[in-house]
């Protein structure tokens, strides 16, 4: 199969904080348009600024599709207002639940299933949803609670006609998670997976996200690949990874790996620009492959 075929198979969605994306003027010609840019929502910005950014996106030709961290809601009617105002002012219909962290539970929700089973979402005709995978594991849970718990969601995506995925934490070790995600079906979950993946971006900045974000297995797994120390000094290179899970989606067209979502470390521009080199983008004719992909 030629390469081209190969990576046409292949999904590409990135992340983005509202402040890069209300200070970027060339927002609008860093990406394809149809793009699935996920607002990542840190506790720091405040509703009117997410939605902001969301309206911009939109304005881009972009799928915005804001996190709702979970424990961080207040209340059901703080979580109608967000939401309805995001469907109203951003044509926001695709969303990443979240739990958010697990000191700060702010309001009436504990888990992000609690946010699909209080028929909100569906209120308002949010037909998209992503829920967070973690093939390492989390440092809050126990494997068999990660398990339940992405068990709940699958069994809520057979119940409902909302289109759901998974999106992983980011991550080193491809065959890992690659490995994780085609074992899910045995486990009865059946939920496209997205895998979550670093952009170029310094050694030291990838470091720092990794202890923040508790990936340090797969951290470690990258450290002891000693014939890659020279180049890693020099910037981390995401090629084998990106080429790992493309040769793995063309191999295996049953896989529930569908799809690469790029954490920017590195700046948003430097990742598009490595994915337009690559051949995933072409951005010159805001041309998206496969955009109708989960």
């Amino acid at each position: 199969m030629e390469i081209t075929a190969l990576r046409r198979r292949l999904k590409i969605t990135i992340e983005a904080s509202s402040k890069q994306v209300l200070s970027t003027d060339e927002m609008g010609s860093l990406f394809p348009k149809g793009t699935w840019v996920y607002l990542t929502d840190v506790g720091i910005d405040p509703l009117e600024t997410i939605i902001a950014a969301a309206a911009k996106l939109r304005a881009c030709g972009y799928v915005p599709v804001p996190h709702i961290p979970a424990r961080r809601i207040k209340s059901a009617e703080a979580l109608d207002l967000r939401i309805a105002r995001l469907s109203a002012e951003a044509d926001v219909d695709n969303v990443l639940l979240i739990a958010g962290e697990a000191d700060r539970q702010m309001g009436p929700y504990s888990a992000s299933i609690e946010i699909l089973r209080s028929d909100i979402l569906n209120r308002h005709a949010i037909r998209r949803i992503a829920v967070a995978g973690h093939p390492e594991g989390s440092t809050v849970m126990s494997v068999d609670m990660v398990r339940a718990s992405l068990l709940e969601k699958a069994d809520y995506a057979a119940s409902t006609d909302a289109e759901m995925r998974i999106v992983t934490q980011f991550g080193f070790d491809a065959p890992r998670f690659i490995a994780w995600a085609d074992g899910l079906p045995a486990q009865g979950i059946h939920l496209p997976v997205h895998m979550g993946m670093a952009g170029p971006a310094k050694m030291t900045t990838l470091i720092k996200y990794a202890a923040i974000c508790g990936v340090g297995a797969s951290m470690s797994f990258l450290k002891k690949r000693g014939s890659a120390l020279a180049a890693l000094a020099m910037g981390f290179d995401p090629d084998p990874i990106l080429q790992a899970v493309e040769d793995h989606i063309a191999q295996n067209p049953f896989s529930p790996l569908q799809a690469a979502h790029i954490f920017p470390f590195g700046g948003l521009k430097k990742s598009a620009n490595w994915l337009d080199e690559r051949g995933l983008w072409d951005i010159k004719k805001s041309l998206y492959l496969d955009a109708n992909v989960v």
